[in-house]
């Protein structure tokens, strides 16, 4: 049986990590990010990961677990977390699980589709014909087979169409239909939903441009810049699709000007938050939060108290 934990989801730009911050300085929880690109070192202003200020006030798990050449999986993410929870859960804490990823927050609560494991046959198909034709020209065949997964998946992004492809050759059946088996199931009654953004995605947009023009007055250009220097990274990273560092990483690479570079993160951003928006809103007994004013501390603690009386008889 899953311990007792509160899930704080939210749009990017929503004001989680705030929220988390006062929370915790009032109640006995612990942070457990829920974020896919802050498990990577070297990835911090992009992110807006906690500074070192703030994680020595208040501890976070799951932040700079691996470096950008790492692959890091949901399926790593999801052993990562429930080893935290129950460290949490054994000092009388309770787990306060915070960020954006929702193919996370599914896993967390569902578990992950089994899928295949990986065809060293068919890979070595594929890399060969990419090599002839190029990755896009295998994004367009993912395309017929499984329009959703193409959807997501940029034509260049190699290991992600390789292994979209590899799935349905596999078992006849689309990734993106696996991914969705049986992770839209009962709401888990140990975990508290609560989702901190405004109800309508058009009242965020202006706080995402600010906020990126922060990140960018913060030096996040030189933070690419770093990372292009370290020679060891390619632009296919997990790493470096994160949005914000794949459009500067174009413009480090002398692919387009800076103002290309920021109206591509901006676009990016806001396309983020529009998928992070469907999910969100899809999400089974989720308690919505404006934030709008500010951080709703007092609405969060009206919630999270009585659960946490409740749940102290479940753990």
């Amino acid at each position: 049986m899953v311990a007792p934990a509160i899930l704080l989801m939210g749009p990017t730009g929503a004001g989680k990590t705030d929220a988390a911050l006062a929370l915790v300085e009032r109640l006995p929880l612990e942070i457990v990010s829920v974020d896919s690109a802050m498990v990577y070192r070297g990835l911090d202003i992009g992110t807006a990961k906690p500074d070192a200020a703030q994680r020595a006030r208040v501890p976070h798990h799951l932040i700079d677990l691996c470096e950008p050449t790492a692959r890091y999986s949901a399926g790593e993410f999801l052993r990562d977390a429930q080893a935290a929870m129950t460290d949490i859960r054994s000092r009388g804490r309770v787990p306060l699980l915070v960020g954006g990823t929702m193919l996370y927050f599914r896993a967390l609560q569902a578990g992950l589709a089994a899928l295949p494991q990986a065809d060293p046959v068919l890979r070595a198909g594929y890399e060969a014909r990419a090599r002839e034709f190029g990755w896009p020209a295998l994004h367009a065949q993912l395309a017929e087979v499984d329009p959703p997964a193409a959807a997501r998946i940029q034509p260049r992004d190699g290991q992600r169409i390789q292994r979209a492809l590899e799935v349905h050759a596999l078992t006849g059946v689309p990734l993106s239909a696996l991914q969705q088996q049986d992770l839209r199931g009962a709401v888990g009654a140990q975990y508290l939903k609560l989702v901190l953004g405004p109800a309508e995605r058009s009242h965020l947009e202006p706080a995402l441009e600010r906020r990126l023009d922060a990140m960018l007055a913060a030096g996040l250009l030189a933070e690419v810049e770093t990372l292009y220097r370290r020679g060891d990274l390619e632009p296919e990273l997990p790493a470096l699709r994160s949005v914000g560092y794949r459009q500067l990483w174009e413009y480090v690479a002398g692919r387009c000007d800076l103002a290309t570079a920021r109206a591509d993160a901006l676009r990016a951003t806001r396309q983020l938050a529009k998928r992070q928006y469907t999910w969100l809103r899809a999400e089974p007994g989720a308690h919505w939060l404006d934030g709008a004013g500010g951080v709703p501390v007092d609405a969060l603690r009206a919630w999270i108290g009585p659960w946490l009386d409740t749940a102290a008889g479940l753990s």
